[in-house]
């Protein structure tokens, strides 16, 4: 990252109505109270690639719950 350039982050860039998304894969983080997604932590391309985002989202949000989708199907789920 170049100094004094902004920090934030381009997780991924959405595809056009109509076609299906490159990054069918999708790793949330939920809010507290487990009521909604708080946060896209990582969208993939692979179920493999995936799955990793997820590993590493479970060591970093100890307890939390934490969601692995492809579309709207859950595949994998923490906490």
């Amino acid at each position: 990252m170049i100094k004094g350039e902004d920090d934030s982050k381009i997780v991924a860039i959405g595809a056009a109505l109509g076609r299906a998304s490159p990054l069918p894969y999708t790793v949330e983080l939920w809010n507290l109270p487990r009521s909604a997604p708080e946060r896209v932590i990582g969208r993939a391309a692979t179920a493999v690639l995936a799955r990793a985002i997820f590993v590493a989202a479970q060591s970093e949000h100890l307890g939390r719950r934490i969601l692995l989708r492809r579309g709207a199907q859950v595949i994998a789920e923490a906490g």
